[in-house]
């Protein structure tokens, strides 16, 4: 499925926000990866804004990060 520019856009922010509370815990992309029993490339990914990042997933890394979903996606 292609991906309109405003899902794009929604996609980036959130990653975007993924990479801010990472970095603001001092943790690099691997060590969140690990954290949350994902794969470093995919976390990757998501901070780029390239995948779709599923609910389940959101809600792993929300937890690590310990902030709630509408830090990572404040609209």
């Amino acid at each position: 499925m292609k991906t309109n520019k405003n899902q794009k856009r929604i996609l980036i922010t959130i990653g975007n926000n993924i990479r801010k509370y990472r970095l603001k815990k001092g943790w690099s992309q691997e060590e969140l990866a690990f954290e949350c029993e994902l794969h470093r490339t995919y976390i990757g990914a998501v901070e780029r804004g390239e995948r779709n990042i599923t609910v389940l997933n959101l809600i792993k890394i929300k937890e690590k990060l310990d902030v709630k979903i509408g830090d990572l996606y404040p609209d």
